[in-house]
């Protein structure tokens, strides 16, 4: 099928489902496929967060308030999600947790909570909403990677070995649904300012010395995460799956 550019990244007619739509990069995802034409659904714990995401985005938007971390309901959240426009076309799993702890204070509690919310979860919730994917021949996963996909950070053993889990994931299952067009990839940020790098940005030489460690000298905006999430979400992948695309400024690069 022959494309306009404008019309690779168009995602007018797809419905969108976000987790951590709430705040942070999955709010900006959210407002970015929105943008794009998508009907998007936010899914995140807080209904506060998710109505002002909808009040302050253009289009057709939709939330769902649910804790992702009852991951026996995640069937019930698929067709809570599918019932605002229909099944979704797209999902962007967007939400986790960092606990930033040492390796010595992680508990097994802890580190059940970290690796199924960042690892089980998105898996689970994209098997529960790939059937409707295949049976359209189109969809797209996008999952969320991170610096700590392969580099290793203090107080990051739990978040680490999630996020390094996430890029087998991520494989794995394009290796299973790309067949069907569903076209699976992950996203790994840098260092952009969100609730859950608070810390880092409100120590001013701490954050100088990351963006040093980058090849284009700053850490991100959150309008650099436009362009590539919406490469991932839209047509202009489609025969782009199973990587992780890192969007870091060349921090992984160094």
């Amino acid at each position: 099928m022959e494309h306009g550019f404008a019309g690779l990244f168009d995602l007018t007619g797809k419905v969108a489902c976000v987790t951590g739509a709430s705040s942070g990069l999955g709010r900006r995802a959210a407002e970015t496929l929105a943008r794009a034409g998508a009907q998007v659904v936010g899914v995140a714990r807080r209904k506060d967060a998710l109505e002002k995401w909808q009040s302050d985005t253009a289009g057709d938007t939709a939330s769902v308030a649910f804790d992702l971390a009852q991951r026996g309901r995640l069937s019930e959240l698929a067709g809570a999600v599918s019932d605002r426009f229909g099944a979704p076309d797209i999902l962007v799993n967007a939400a986790g947790i960092n606990p930033r702890e040492p390796a010595d204070a992680v508990t097994p509690e802890g580190w059940d909570r970290t690796l199924d919310l960042n690892l089980a979860v998105p898996f689970f919730l994209s098997q529960a909403l790939v059937p409707a994917m295949r049976e359209k021949g189109w969809g797209r996963i996008v999952n969320f990677a991170s610096l700590q996909t392969t580099r290793a950070f203090p107080g990051g053993v739990s978040y680490g070995a999630s996020k390094a889990a996430i890029a087998q994931l991520t494989r794995s299952m394009a290796e299973s649904w790309s067949r069907y067009g569903i076209n699976v990839n992950a996203i790994g940020p840098g260092f952009f300012r969100t609730e859950l790098t608070a810390a880092v940005f409100d120590d001013p030489q701490r954050a100088e010395r990351n963006a040093a460690q980058t090849c284009i000298g700053r850490n991100g905006e959150a309008e650099d995460l436009d362009g590539p999430m919406l490469f991932l979400c839209s047509d202009a992948c489609r025969y782009v799956t199973g990587q992780v695309l890192m969007v870091d400024g060349g921090f992984t690069a160094k």
